[in-house]
């Protein structure tokens, strides 16, 4: 697949004054939704409360869960860098890091995760010749990979240590046992197909590329390593207790997680800690779970937002007056 060159600085047509604004503009509704999130957020507890939480919490859990959370986001751009390999585009890969952990930062949190998704990897893609096709391909295989990795690492805790599914949480199986099945299920054929076949998968007007066995499989892993780093930065703020163990923690995590994404609240705000405290108060205490719950919420969702929506801030302005090199 041949691709032009991407133009040479001199070779960009002069614009409008305008056009130097839409980045910054940008930039700025990203921040604005970002703080409008965590005002939306914070407003639900009293101050003084959120202030006694945190100050509980030991400050060697903080920092492992804050160097968990940038072990996550350097994991996570990997499936950029094999969606980029897939489409057979050359694209070295700190521009896949940069565009995979911004728009993780910022659509983790804020919600709408297809549009903003979208529209941030298109600012980045679309720089480096990449197609609005391509795009919505690497968006497609980032959203599939999510999935894959949950059916795997969700589906093999669901089989080995089920839950039984509270009627109130609607959703659409009432015990995990029977969600892990299908899950791993899934995933493993997710991989046979593309060990066995070599052609794309047609499910009525939806297509599944092909990929080759040893990518779909370092795909799979990936994924399974972000879920297992995602629900690790929560259990190390938890205190320690010999009735939770970290697998039996993570199938509560992932289907807090999944009822999280089902019922489309961004950033699932309040439904993910609503299931976190029905299955582990008690044997944790309540005002000392929900503590933890806002220290996660700041540490695995806030931190990397505010994170990222700064280096998108930062790159749009080094690119538009010629001030970095990424591009």
């Amino acid at each position: 697949m041949s691709h032009l060159p991407p133009e040479s600085p001199d070779a960009t047509p002069k614009r409008s004054p305008i056009f130097l604004l839409i980045p910054i503009l940008l930039a700025i509704t990203f921040l604005s939704l970002s703080l409008w999130t965590i005002h939306g957020q914070l407003q639900q507890y009293p101050l003084a409360d959120v202030t006694q939480s945190f100050a509980a919490i030991p400050g060697r859990s903080l920092g492992l869960a804050i160097a968990l959370t940038g072990l996550n986001y350097i994991i996570l751009p990997l499936c950029d860098a094999l969606a980029v390999r897939l489409l057979r585009h050359p694209l070295p890969v700190h521009k896949t890091t940069l565009a995979g952990a911004v728009s993780y930062g910022i659509s983790n949190t804020i919600g709408f995760a297809v549009l903003s998704d979208s529209a941030i990897r298109y600012r980045f893609y679309s720089r480096w010749s990449f197609s609005a096709k391509e795009v919505a391909q690497i968006v497609a295989f980032a959203h599939l990979s999510f999935w894959l990795g949950l059916f795997m690492i969700g589906g093999s805790i669901f089989l080995t240590k089920p839950l039984e599914i509270p009627s109130l949480l609607n959703l659409p199986f009432d015990s995990a046992h029977v969600a892990g099945r299908v899950f791993l299920t899934l995933a493993l054929a997710y991989l046979a197909w593309n060990g066995l076949g070599h052609r794309s998968l047609r499910l009525g007007q939806w297509t599944l590329p092909y990929v080759p066995f040893p990518m779909a499989l370092l795909q799979v892993a990936i994924a399974s390593i972000n879920w297992l780093l995602s629900a690790g930065i929560l259990y190390v703020l938890l205190p320690a207790s010999d009735s939770v163990s970290y697998f039996s923690f993570f199938g509560i995590f992932a289907l807090a997680q999944l009822a999280s994404v089902l019922s489309s609240v961004p950033g699932g705000v309040g439904v993910f800690e609503s299931v976190m405290l029905l299955f582990l108060s008690p044997p944790i205490h309540s005002a000392t779970l929900l503590g933890i719950l806002l220290a996660y919420r700041g540490i695995n969702y806030f931190l990397p937002l505010i994170t990222s929506v700064l280096l998108f801030g930062v790159y749009e302005v080094g690119y538009r007056f010629k001030l970095t090199k990424i591009p």
